[in-house]
């Protein structure tokens, strides 16, 4: 049977579910319905069965979800039940604030390496990591079983790092470079991009279109 596809506007809700639920959890609440959840998000309570529907459900008519449960679930959808092994490759200023927010480990998310290019930032400490030499990348992903690399490089080098991980075996890359590398990459290799702009432009738009949130 075709396995089915999950829509990307479905997906990209999914960590704020994740989210939201954490939260409940942390406020002792138990169960849940989907109107309630939807007053909380501010997405309509449709919406969140159908999201939820792509999945199997998770909650019982007139009952509500578990948020527990649900929680768990939609962490295993994320893949949040498995340890991802991380570095950091760029280490300006998104780069530093990454690796020292990602320490002690963000979840399932594990930095073990951060790396530049710059002979004059190799040796210092970023929390309890030390930054290498991009040179020693290659040994580096060779000796640890390296799933994402977080790319924060100057747009100019941004193709050349990427082929680079893409070589060494790293097959999903968090890209904070002005380019869209997805664009740029073989196939097979997922690329999550993050233009930080664009969030900004979007904040200016609405702030003048009140009426306009999308969520």
């Amino acid at each position: 049977m075709e396995e089915k596809r999950i829509s990307k506007a479905v997906i990209t809700r999914m960590p704020r579910y994740y989210r939201y639920l954490g939260e409940l959890m942390d406020e002792g609440v138990e169960r849940i319905s989907s109107k309630a959840l939807s007053e909380k998000m501010h997405i309509t309570a449709s919406q969140i069965r159908q999201d939820f529907n792509n999945f199997g459900g998770f909650g019982q008519q007139g009952y509500g979800y578990n948020v527990r449960y649900l929680h768990e679930e939609i962490g295993k959808i994320l893949a949040l039940d498995t340890a991802h092994n991380v570095v950091i490759i760029g280490i300006g200023n998104i780069g530093h604030a990454l690796a020292a927010y990602m320490q002690p480990d963000m979840q399932s998310f594990h930095v073990s390496g951060i790396f530049d290019a710059d002979p004059n930032k190799v040796g210092r400490q970023v929390g309890a990591l030390t930054i290498r030499h991009i040179d020693e990348l290659d040994a580096f992903v060779k000796e640890n079983s390296v799933d994402i690399a977080v790319l924060t490089v100057p747009r100019d080098y941004a193709i050349g790092v990427a082929e680079k991980v893409v070589s060494l075996g790293i097959k999903a890359i968090w890209n904070f470079a002005l380019i869209d590398l997805n664009l740029k990459l073989p196939k097979g290799v997922v690329v999550e991009n993050v233009h930080l702009m664009e969030s900004l432009m979007r904040l200016s738009y609405n702030s003048q279109n009140t009426d306009g949130f999308i969520i």
